[in-house]
């Protein structure tokens, strides 16, 4: 089978594609036929080194893919052999084959397509336990959503709406505003031209956001804590700028704040019930048509270094999915 190859930590255009063994299906383990492959931010830092999880080269990159499962292992009751599923991978998903643990895959729902379905996991999973269980969203709170045209930002902007917030989008061009209004975001910020501060003071009246959605960290971490209504919940998603930042901790004293960590792996593990019940309800908002997840291109498998340079880049608009043939 044909695989993408991390074979040095470094940058995208040091991947390649070569042939390599189909994976066996041990105890436990689900084979999967890939049929597309979802591209995530974690996937750039990953092969460089850089993410919390750090394979040995060579490894294949990509964390989630959708496909039809071709093989099951010893023990595995709830899948068989035909079965369409979506499933984390934690790396390996850009390859014609990957072989997971059960407990990682789900059923693909019947309104899903194989790209839908290969890029939804990711961002909707993270974005649902992030307001749900992290920040505790009410309905009539103002949420306020930076890097809100990227993957996550947009799921956000989507679940926010769905459980009844106001919602503020702020990202780094028009496009990508333009896109976060399609999903629902009220009120839009370009911060690239005005500054966030003002146009958040503008917007609340003064009296600042309930919960911010962060998933770039930096200088915009810095700017939104001073932003906070007061028993406001900042949300550290993640650092797409690159700089893990410092929360002044008289900050969250003036204004009886929180800085929440949000880390879906480790809650999909601490906590499945809880997990099962985030996607029944995000699987039944998908085929109720109130969730529409935005696929900004379609790439083959041997794309994928141009498909990891363009998120790295920030030229992303919603997802890229990578497609496999067969």
């Amino acid at each position: 089978m044909k695989a993408v190859l991390c074979k040095a930590f470094g940058p995208p255009e040091t991947l390649s594609v070569e042939d390599v063994p189909v994976p066996d299906c041990g105890p436990g383990m689900v084979r999967i036929r890939v049929h597309a492959a979802g591209v995530n931010f974690p996937d750039t830092l990953i092969i460089e080194g850089k993410y919390q999880l750090r394979p040995e080269p060579p490894f294949a990159p990509g964390a989630e893919v959708a496909g039809v499962i071709d093989a099951v292992g010893d023990g595995v009751t709830e899948f068989k052999v035909g079965d369409r599923v979506m499933a984390l991978t934690g790396w390996g998903a850009f390859a014609e084959q990957v072989v997971v643990e059960a407990d990682r895959a789900k059923l693909m729902p019947d309104t899903m397509d194989f790209p839908t379905a290969a890029g939804f996991a990711m961002t909707y999973g993270t974005s649902m336990h992030a307001l749900k269980q992290r920040g505790r969203l009410k309905a009539g709170e103002t949420l306020l959503v930076l890097g809100a045209g990227g993957g996550v930002g947009l799921t956000a902007v989507e679940i926010g709406r769905q459980m009844g917030a106001r919602v503020i989008a702020a990202a780094s061009s028009a496009a990508k505003l333009d896109a976060a209004r399609a999903a629902g975001a009220e009120e839009v910020i370009d911060y690239s031209r005005e500054s966030l501060k003002d146009r958040v003071k503008e917007l609340t009246g003064g009296r600042g956001v309930d919960v911010v959605y962060d998933p770039v960290g930096g200088d915009l971490f810095d700017q939104a804590l001073r932003l906070m209504a007061w028993n406001g919940r900042l949300l550290v998603v993640g650092f797409a700028s690159g700089r893990i930042p410092q929360a002044p901790a008289n900050l969250m004293l003036l204004k009886g704040s929180e800085v929440v960590g949000v880390y879906w792996g480790a809650f999909r593990k601490a906590e499945p019930e809880a997990e099962r019940r985030n996607f029944e309800e995000l699987f039944a908002w998908h085929a109720a048509g109130r969730l529409h997840p935005r696929i900004d291109r379609m790439l083959p498998l041997d794309k994928a270094a141009e498909a990891l340079t363009a998120l790295r880049d920030r030229a992303v608009t919603g997802k890229i999915v990578l497609t496999v043939d067969g």
